[in-house]
C-alpha cells in the first residue's frame, strides 16, 4: 500500500511538472525571438537603408539581417517596410514579396509574440515596429525560431525528469519497505483484519473479566482502566490520560501500581476493599497491573480463624465440662448434695452473668454478640476481657457492621498481644458522645514502640507469623480505612500504668457521626470484668480463691 502511494505521488508530480513545461518553453522561444527583433530594430542604419534604397537579394538590409540571423541562431530575420514587403529573408527569392501573415498590428506600433505557420513552417515569432530617428514607423522586424527546436528541448528534458522521478520513486519504495517492515514488527506480523479482530476481542475481554486491569504508559499516566478496576479503585472513565498519583493520590495502592513497591501478590487496601495486585512491565516502558478483590476472602479467613478459635475453646470446654461432671459425680457419690447444687449453680451463673452484663452496657445486638464471643475466646486463652467503667453504647449505631469490623480487629490484636503475659488483660471501652462514638481498646501486652506507631497501619506490616491460609498486616490497615471513610481518626499510644492494661498498647478510635439522634439511656456506667482466665481443670475457681492471700475459701 505504501509503495502504491509513493508511485502514485511520483506519477502525479511528474505529470504536473510536464503539463506546464511545454507552455513555458513556447513562451521562452517567443520572448527570445522578440528580444532579437528588438535588438535588430534598435539599429538606426536599418531604418535609414529602408528610406534610401529598394529591396534586393544582395542589398545591405539582407546582408545585415543574415549576419544577425547567423549570430543568434534564429530561423529567419525578416525586415519589411510599411507595405509589408520583405527587404530580407532566409530565402533570397522571397525578397520583394509581401509577407505571408498580416503585419497590420506590428505596423500599427505594437509588438507581437505568437506561434504561427509561415512559408518556413511552424515557428515561434517575435515582431517589433521599426522607427526612424523621428519616431515614425517606417517598417517592422520579424524574427522566427523553429518550433522543432522548442519541441526538441521538451523531449530532451523528459529523460532527465523521468530519471529524477525514478530516483524519487526508488527512495519512496525503500522508505515504504523500511516502514512496512517496522510496522509488521510492531504489529507482530498481523494483518489489518487481525488487528481489528484482536482489538474487538481485547475490549470484550477487558470489560468482561472479574479482575481489575490498569495499564500505564512510560510516563506513569493511566492508559487503560477496565470496568472492574474502576469499581475497585473508585475511578471514573475520565481517569485515562491522567497521572496515576493525580488519580489515586499518595497511597500504597499508587506505590504498588507504579512499581515503587515490588513483589508478587501485593496486598493493598482501597476504599475499604482488600486488593491483591500484580504488576508486569511492558516493552515500551509502561506496565499492566491486575487487581483482585480479596475482601470477601479476608472476611472468610477471619471467620475461619474465629471458627478455629471457637473449636479450640469448645474442645477446652468439653474437657473442662468432663472434669466438672466428674466433680459433680464425686460430690453425689460422697453424699454432698448441697455442695453439688452450689457447684453447678456457680458454673452456670458465670456464663449467664457475662452475657447479661455485656447486653446491659452495649445495646447494639451485633456488637454485644461480638463481645460475648470474644469474652469466651479470651477466657479460654487465659486473658481477662473486661468493659471499662465508662462503657455505655446505645442502640443507635448507623453502621453496626463497620463498627463490628473495627472492634473485632482491635480486640483480636489485643488478645494476641496480651496472651501469655502476666495478669493478661484486655479492656474495651465503648461510649457515646452525642452522635459520636468513641472506642478504646487497651491490652497488657508489650505495647507498640514509639518508632513503629507510624507504620503499624501500613498494609502488609505485622509482627506476627503469617497463617497457612493467608497473610498478615491487613486488620489495622482495614481499621484505618474504615475509620477514615466515616470521617474519624485512629491513634495508638501506651496504656496508662495501673489501668488494668499494665502498660501495654492503647488504640483509640473516634467516629464523629456514628450514631443517630435519640435520647440517652438513664443508666450509670460501671461494668465489672466480663471474663477471667479459666482455671485448669480440677483447680479452685476464682470464687474459691482469695487473690490477695492465695488461700482457698
Amino acid at each position: 500500500m505504501l509503495l502504491a502511494i509513493a508511485t502514485g505521488v511520483t506519477v502525479l508530480a511528474t505529470g504536473l511538472f510536464l503539463a506546464p513545461l511545454g507552455a513555458q518553453l513556447d513562451d521562452q522561444a517567443m520572448r527570445r525571438a522578440l528580444a532579437i527583433a528588438q535588438a535588430t530594430a534598435a539599429q538606426p542604419r536599418i531604418a535609414e537603408l529602408l528610406a534610401e534604397g529598394r529591396p534586393a537579394p544582395d542589398g545591405p538590409v539582407q546582408t545585415e539581417a543574415e549576419r544577425i540571423r547567423l549570430a543568434t541562431g534564429a530561423e529567419y530575420v525578416v525586415v519589411m517596410d510599411t507595405r509589408g514587403v520583405r527587404w530580407s529573408h532566409t530565402d533570397p527569392a522571397g525578397i520583394g514579396y509581401r509577407v505571408s501573415t498580416d503585419p497590420g498590428r506590428v505596423l500599427a506600433g505594437h509588438p507581437v509574440m505568437q506561434i504561427d505557420e509561415g512559408t518556413l513552417g511552424r515557428s515561434a515569432r517575435g515582431k517589433v515596429p521599426l522607427r526612424d530617428p523621428a519616431g515614425r514607423v517606417v517598417g517592422a522586424v520579424s524574427v522566427g525560431i523553429a518550433y522543432e527546436g522548442v519541441r526538441a528541448r521538451l523531449i530532451d528534458a523528459v529523460p532527465g525528469l523521468l530519471a529524477y522521478a525514478g530516483g524519487a520513486l526508488g527512495v519512496g519504495a525503500l522508505a515504504a519497505l523500511l516502514v512496512s517492515r517496522r510496522f509488521r514488527r510492531r504489529t507482530h506480523d498481523l494483518a489489518f483484519s487481525d488487528i481489528s479482530a484482536l482489538l474487538a476481542e481485547r475490549e470484550a475481554m477487558l470489560h468482561g473479566i472479574r479482575e481489575g486491569v490498569v495499564a500505564l504508559d512510560a510516563k506513569g499516566r493511566v492508559r487503560l482502566v477496565n470496568d472492574e478496576a474502576q469499581r475497585l479503585l473508585g475511578l471514573g472513565p475520565d481517569s485515562a490520560g491522567r497521572p496515576l498519583e493525580e488519580v489515586l493520590g499518595a497511597s500504597r495502592t499508587a506505590d504498588v501500581l507504579s512499581g515503587r513497591v515490588t513483589g508478587t501478590d501485593l496486598l493493598t487496601v482501597s476504599g475499604g476493599r482488600v486488593l491483591v495486585a500484580n504488576r508486569m512491565p511492558t516493552d515500551d516502558g509502561g506496565a499492566v497491573a491486575t487487581l483482585r478483590d480479596r475482601t470477601e476472602l479476608e472476611h472468610l479467613a477471619r471467620e475461619l480463624d474465629g471458627s478455629r478459635g471457637l473449636i479450640d475453646a469448645l474442645r477446652a470446654q468439653d474437657h473442662e465440662h468432663a472434669n466438672r461432671l466428674h466433680t459433680v459425680l464425686g460430690l453425689l457419690e460422697l453424699g454432698l448434695h448441697e455442695e453439688a447444687v452450689d457447684f453447678v449453680t456457680d458454673v452456670v451463673g458465670t456464663h449467664r452473668t457475662t452475657s447479661e452484663e455485656i447486653a446491659q452496657w452495649v445495646h447494639d445486638p451485633l456488637l454485644a454478640a461480638l463481645l460475648v464471643g470474644k469474652a469466651a475466646v479470651a477466657a479460654e486463652r487465659g486473658v481477662s476481657l473486661r468493659l471499662a467503667p465508662g462503657t455505655l453504647l446505645p442502640d443507635r449505631v448507623i453502621d453496626p457492621r463497620g463498627l463490628v469490623t473495627i472492634v473485632g480487629n482491635l480486640v483480636d490484636n489485643a488478645l494476641d498481644a496480651a496472651a501469655g503475659t502476666a495478669r493478661a488483660t484486655v479492656e474495651v471501652e465503648l461510649r457515646a458522645e452525642g452522635r459520636a462514638a468513641v472506642l478504646r481498646v487497651t491490652d497488657s501486652g508489650p505495647g507498640v514502640p514509639p518508632d513503629r506507631r507510624d507504620v503499624i497501619f501500613t498494609e502488609g506490616w505485622s509482627t506476627k507469623e503469617p497463617p497457612a491460609h493467608g497473610r498478615r498486616g491487613i486488620g489495622l490497615a482495614l481499621v484505618q480505612r474504615l475509620v477514615e471513610r466515616h470521617g474519624g481518626g485512629v491513634r495508638v499510644g501506651a496504656a496508662a500504668a495501673g489501668a488494668g492494661a499494665q502498660g501495654g498498647a492503647e488504640f483509640t478510635v473516634f467516629l464523629p457521626e456514628a450514631l443517630t439522634r435519640g435520647p440517652e439511656p438513664g443508666l450509670e456506667p460501671g461494668p465489672e470484668p466480663l471474663s477471667e482466665p479459666r482455671p485448669e481443670p480440677g483447680a479452685p475457681t476464682a470464687a474459691e480463691t482469695d487473690p490477695a492471700e492465695g488461700r482457698t475459701r
